[in-house]
């Protein structure tokens, strides 16, 4: 892992069309991904076209003022928020060799936040599983769009393709491997549930997009001192803890999963099937969204999609507005018992929100 990276310069491409708040919302986001890496912005480049460069997706101008700045500031990393194509990567990474520094897409970001989030043996396979499925595309394609590039016809039959070829044989190998180990984990989660099942336990899952406030709300609910900060991705690993229903006279088993965030591609989200394999099998999902963000309904968005991505449109759903404490004075309406507005903080609202988890139950 990159321990010493800490400068970064993040650049975005914009079309003409797309309103300034929503390009500065854009940049804002990459940027605490950045601070939630350890990192600091030196630079933050939005630029302004109609489609992002063929050869290096901010175009030839763009990269000569960050090759200025990265000199000037000593940066040590360029990320594009966007998934940059194998010739992109390849181009830039020329582009910014003589300053030694990296380049990152907005995958390659996360995935290092990933790195150092992860605690559990599971979670750091599922992220080694993630990142060959990042890298793939990037190793199959970087021969064919090279020699497009030079106007060749790639390094068919030279010493590139063979490189490229084993490499590809050992993504395919070790991606099995994990694959392999990944199964004994879920083997071992599928008879914990049957065991649940047994014994009549119901589950609740915790979804929402990153920094909703999911681990506070667990914490709040089932009196666990889980890690709570304002980071995106502070939970990687699943945490469980056991709520009572005084009502019902029983527990129920509440999970946390790791948050959502916009365009994450779906080979990525499936790679973290162990932290999502407890919602899927959840008998309620708890969708927290935070009612102070000026951007929830479009965070909202990403989170149903996500939902739907992983089959779980269907389940039964509580949509809970979580940090009302950070409301100014706004009046806010809401739908019980399929809407809660809590916080997590204060405990307002929780007694009507555990009200609302035994209606869904035993509805």
């Amino acid at each position: 892992m990159d321990k010493h990276i800490k400068k970064a310069i993040l650049a975005d491409v914009i079309h003409y069309t797309v309103p300034k708040s929503e390009a500065v919302e854009r940049m804002q986001e990459l940027e605490a991904l950045t601070k939630t890496y350890g990192g600091i912005a030196v630079v933050k480049a939005i630029q302004r076209r109609s489609k992002p460069d063929y050869n290096t997706f901010i175009g030839q101008g763009k990269v000569q003022e960050i090759l200025t700045d990265g000199k000037t500031l000593g940066a040590d990393v360029l990320v594009v928020n966007e998934i940059l194509k194998p010739g992109q990567l390849y181009n830039l990474e020329e582009a910014v060799r003589p300053l030694k520094m990296k380049v990152w897409d907005r995958i390659d970001l996360i995935l290092h936040i990933f790195d150092r989030h992860a605690t559990s043996a599971e979670a750091k396979l599922e992220i080694e599983l993630a990142r060959l499925r990042h890298m793939g595309p990037r190793i199959y394609n970087m021969s064919e769009e090279l020699g497009r590039q030079r106007g060749g016809t790639g390094t068919r039959g030279g010493a590139g393709e063979g490189n490229t070829e084993v490499m590809k044989r050992h993504l395919r190998d070790r991606e099995r491997t994990i694959l392999k180990k990944l199964e004994t984990y879920e083997g071992g989660r599928a008879e914990q549930r049957k065991s649940r099942a047994r014994a009549g336990l119901k589950t609740v899952a915790l979804v929402g997009y990153t920094n909703a406030g999911k681990t506070a709300l667990l914490n709040a609910l089932t009196k666990r001192k889980e890690l709570s900060v304002d980071k995106l991705f502070a939970t990687l690993d699943t945490r469980m803890g056991e709520l009572y229903l005084p009502e019902m006279q029983a527990s129920v088993l509440l999970s946390d999963t790791i948050g959502f965030i916009r365009d994450l591609p779906p080979s990525l989200i499936k790679a973290f099937r162990s932290t999502l394999s407890e919602a899927v099998h959840a008998d309620l999902v708890l969708e927290v969204i935070d009612v102070s963000d000026p951007k929830q309904e479009e965070k909202k968005k990403v989170v149903e999609a996500i939902l739907a991505e992983i089959g779980l449109s269907d389940r039964p759903r509580i949509v809970v507005y979580n940090k009302s404490d950070l409301l100014t004075g706004a009046e806010f309406s809401f739908h019980a018992p399929d809407e809660a507005l809590v916080s997590a903080v204060t405990k307002q609202g929780l007694p009507e929100l555990k009200r609302s988890i035994q209606e869904k139950l035993h509805a």
